[in-house]
């Protein structure tokens, strides 16, 4: 009982590390949309993740080659990753933070759609009045139609696309594909891709007027994030750390406030507040309602 208690209270706090890493990186990121251009950043950040990415499954003996790497649903899976990546970069450097915090935490709301349309799942009235409910959240952030409406912020929520139909096909991953080589053929797939954004954009691959200080460790904790949420979920049961990734909301929020000034008006903090209840009581549900499986069976 006392390990269980341990193991979980590890998981969490290496979750809630791995959420203020990748908050600190986004922050980079919406720092250096001054010097560097959007195509350059996702260019860097792909191609350090990848040495990364590349080194810790080496590390951890993971297999690199693969001819499963052009399957079908892996080459889905790269393309949502890219169609993330833009959508995220873009929405840094012209969203407020804060707001682009809020709108990414209803991915997981997403993907339960995504598992009701292409997956089959069968859902009750409450796990659908969440789904609802969590979309009339990033409704109220996005404003659609509104006076204030700002038009950029849908590349948050094209981002938020891209991070749903990525998880979603990672449930249908071969199971014994490690996560460091999954990352790794991602991120090598990906990187063609900002190559060529940044030709089109008539610029060069590595900045002159960079600060790669800042670049540097926008990388590095872009790379330890992932690292430690991998270790989170390897740690304890996904349901007792999943609830803690809002704290990247909380994380964004705050550096927002801190370093961009920025002050998040009432509908914008409704529309979170009800994004991340949802998320919440709809992780509760599946717990209560896995428990009743595992008692009657």
């Amino acid at each position: 009982m006392g390990q269980t208690i341990e193991s979980n209270l590890r998981g969490i706090i290496l979750m809630v590390l791995a959420m203020g890493a990748f908050a600190i990186a986004d922050t980079l990121i919406k720092l250096s949309a001054g010097s560097v251009t959007p195509a350059q950043i996702m260019f860097l950040l792909l191609a350090g993740g990848l040495v990364m990415f590349l080194i810790m499954a080496r590390a951890q003996g993971a297999q690199l080659m693969d001819r499963r790497v052009f399957s079908p649903i892996l080459l889905v899976r790269y393309l949502a990753e890219v169609i993330a990546m833009v959508g995220m970069v873009m929405a840094l450097s012209h969203v407020p933070l804060s707001m682009v915090g809020a709108i990414i935490q209803a991915t997981p709301l997403l993907v339960a759609l995504g598992a009701v349309v292409f997956l089959g799942e069968t859902v009750s009235w409450r796990r659908w009045s969440t789904i609802i409910l969590g979309f009339i959240g990033v409704l109220l952030i996005v404003q659609p139609g509104a006076e204030g409406f700002d038009v950029a912020s849908l590349w948050a929520v094209l981002s938020m696309v891209g991070l749903a139909v990525r998880d979603l096909t990672t449930r249908m991953t071969p199971p014994d594909m490690a996560s460091t080589s999954l990352a790794a053929y991602t991120a090598a797939a990906a990187l063609p891709f900002s190559m060529v954004w940044i030709l089109l954009d008539g610029g060069t691959f590595l900045p002159a007027e960079a600060d790669w200080v800042l670049l540097g460790t926008m990388i590095l904790l872009g790379s330890v994030g992932y690292f430690l949420l991998t270790a989170s979920i390897r740690t304890t049961d996904l349901s007792v750390v999943a609830p803690f990734r809002y704290s990247r909301l909380l994380f964004m929020l705050i550096l927002g406030v801190m370093i961009f000034g920025e002050r998040p008006g009432f509908s914008m903090l409704a529309g979170a507040s009800l994004i991340v209840l949802s998320g919440l009581y709809m992780m509760w549900r599946e717990r209560i309602v896995r428990k009743q499986a595992n008692h009657r069976a």
